[in-house]
């Protein structure tokens, strides 16, 4: 897979695969060889699922909120 395909994988879907190349792992039953390019798969998903859940935060903290606490709308967040 290359790294754009990673750039356009949803969330979901990149945790999902990210579980089972963990569950891979932890078994222990695949050659070396396997388990290095697991490795890397895991790498990059995990990088994935950070990068989206850091533009969620970002946007999140972009949320206007008037005097009293309460959301008026949202701003858009630098650098997105």
């Amino acid at each position: 897979m290359s790294d754009d395909e990673f750039e356009t994988m949803t969330f979901e879907t990149a945790l999902k695969e990210l579980e089972e190349v963990v569950t891979k792992l932890d078994r222990g039953d695949v050659a070396l060889a396997e388990s290095i390019a697991l490795y890397d798969r895991g790498q990059k998903l995990k990088a994935r699922c950070e990068k989206t859940l850091r533009e969620a935060e970002e946007k999140v903290a972009q949320i206007t909120l008037d005097a009293g606490g309460q959301p008026t709308g949202t701003k858009p967040a630098e650098g997105l």
